[in-house]
């Protein structure tokens, strides 16, 4: 089953949510354009995975200590990747227990404690963060040992509300989080209710990485707010392409702070196996898995110095902050290395790429530019010696091969 995600309806007095992944079939991990649930192994090793050192990265941190909350769809834990890396016990569904579709007939709900999902959307975002290492694949979660919190709180008919969000960001607070990962968005960029904000700022309070999708109506430049992602204190993730450019669909804005891999994603699916999909539902968990690897390594880091370290060592070719990818591609490696000292903001002229070329370094030959000259006008009276020596030393040489051709001379008494 190919899933399109759709912008979700709800209640009149509620604002409606969406699963900001790209309405478009994606390619599957077997290189076909369906993505079924259980999918097949993806044996390689993803390209958002290659442009990471990851070797080097988990020398200095493996998420180990660290809980994630994914508020999404529910994280199917039989997954073989995600059943070490899901909290059951902390798990929880927010989704109305009475779910009817359009013709009034009963909708599944899921599991109380979170832990399944038909829609596949959060098992891919939960892979992304957690993901433990299997044999015959090389897909991985960049923070490998860090734990899921397994939120379900919408569906792939809107059942989710700016209520429940607010809920179950409560709950994420309430499970011991150090991170939250929130892959949805307001629909019609529509502000909603201030128990979503208030229940935001409450987590930042405890020091909590709440990390956002921008949403995926920037084609053709579209610029506007969306929720929660444009919150202050929230990080908010925009998608880059295989270049380390935005992607088409990415949307822009002042409020985006980072980019990350958003094209061809691929992570794991319910039953089993794996699929490549669009969208920054899926930029954000791999920001949100860098914030835990951060926060295993720095557990006194505030979460204002985690997000402003992942912004500063982000790759980027301007100065400063720009509306398309914030502070620039996340760059996990240089995030969990260059942390001598934490910092509370990220400095534009700082970790800049590309802005302009290296300065040569200076030739130094030892002597001065008199000596040299002298030096190399020695070379030349000298090689023009032996040039002659040898011009001249040939001619002999010829001379005396004619005499012995010729015989001896008459008149040599010889």
């Amino acid at each position: 089953m190919t899933h399109m995600y759709r912008r979700l309806l709800a209640a009149p007095a509620a604002a409606a949510l969406s699963l900001v992944a790209v309405a478009s079939a994606p390619a599957a991990a077997d290189g076909t354009d369906r993505c079924t649930y259980p999918g097949n192994t993806y044996e390689g090793r993803p390209w958002a995975l290659q442009r990471v050192l990851l070797d080097e990265l988990w020398e200095q941190s493996t998420g180990r200590g660290v809980r994630v909350a994914v508020i999404d769809t529910g994280v199917d834990a039989g997954h073989p990747q995600l059943g070490p890396a899901v909290d059951a016990a902390s798990g929880r569904n927010f989704l109305d227990r009475d779910l009817k579709d359009a013709d009034g007939n009963a909708l599944e709900r899921g599991s109380e404690d979170g832990t399944t999902d038909t829609v596949g959307h959060g098992t891919k975002v939960a892979g992304i963060i957690a993901a433990r290492p299997a044999e015959g694949t090389g897909f991985v979660g960049l923070a490998p040992e860090a734990t899921i919190i397994p939120i379900q709180q919408n569906d792939a008919e809107g059942h989710g509300t700016a209520e429940t969000l607010a809920r179950a960001v409560d709950h994420a607070v309430a499970e011991g989080a150090g991170v939250i990962n929130i892959s949805q968005d307001t629909a019609d960029a529509v502000e909603p209710t201030p128990l979503l904000k208030q229940a935001v700022d409450r987590a930042l309070d405890r020091e909590i990485v709440v990390v956002a999708a921008a949403g995926n109506d920037g084609t053709g430049g579209n610029v506007k707010k969306t929720y929660p992602a444009s919150y202050e204190g929230v990080l908010a993730v925009a998608s880059s392409d295989r270049n380390n450019e935005r992607a088409a669909f990415s949307q822009s804005g002042d409020f985006v702070g980072i980019a990350a891999p958003g094209v061809d994603v691929v992570s794991t699916v319910p039953g089993g196996g794996h699929c490549a999909d669009n969208g920054t539902s899926f930029s954000a968990p791999y920001v949100a898995a860098v914030a835990a690897l951060i926060r295993s390594k720095h557990e006194d880091w505030t979460q204002e110095q985690i997000v402003a370290q992942i912004q500063q060592t982000a790759e980027r070719s301007v100065a400063g902050r720009d509306r398309l990818v914030g502070w620039g591609v996340v760059d996990p490696v240089r995030a969990l290395t260059e942390d001598d000292e934490p910092v509370s903001e990220p400095v534009a002229e700082e970790g800049l790429t590309g802005a302009e070329a290296p300065t040569p370094a200076e030739l130094h030959l030892g002597e001065t530019a008199d000596e040299r000259n002298a030096r190399l006008a020695t070379y030349v009276v000298v090689g023009c010696a032996v040039l002659v020596a040898a011009i001249a030393g040939g001619a002999v040489t010829v001379r005396d091969a004619r005499r012995r051709a010729a015989g001896p001379e008459p008149g040599s008494g010889t």
